[in-house]
């Protein structure tokens, strides 16, 4: 039994913010520690992009797995590479819809 809960990193594209929502709200009530994408209210720049884009790699670098919000099984191409880190590091990685996984 490890003497801390789960951290658990979300991944996946800005469009599902209220799936990722969703997501963290489940897995908190599940006694999860959730690590979730930062959050803008208005459109970002190149730079800012490039480094919320770091930032989230080092949050997952701080959990134990990943779990990527994909309805409809989409994937965008920053949630492909936030995958392709987690399994560089041998993070485990589970889909909310697994059915293209």
């Amino acid at each position: 039994m490890p003497d801390r809960p789960e951290i658990v990193c979300i991944c996946g594209s800005t469009r599902f913010v209220d799936e990722m929502r969703a997501a963290n709200r489940d897995l908190t009530f599940a006694g999860v520690i959730v690590v979730a994408p930062g959050e803008a209210d208005e459109s970002i720049t190149n730079e800012q992009k490039t480094a919320l884009d770091a930032l989230h790699l080092r949050k997952i670098d701080l959990a134990d797995r990943i779990l990527v919000v994909n309805p409809g099984g989409y994937i965008g191409e920053s949630t492909s590479r936030e995958i392709a880190y987690a399994q560089a590091t041998g993070k485990p990685v589970s889909f909310t819809d697994p059915s293209d996984q």
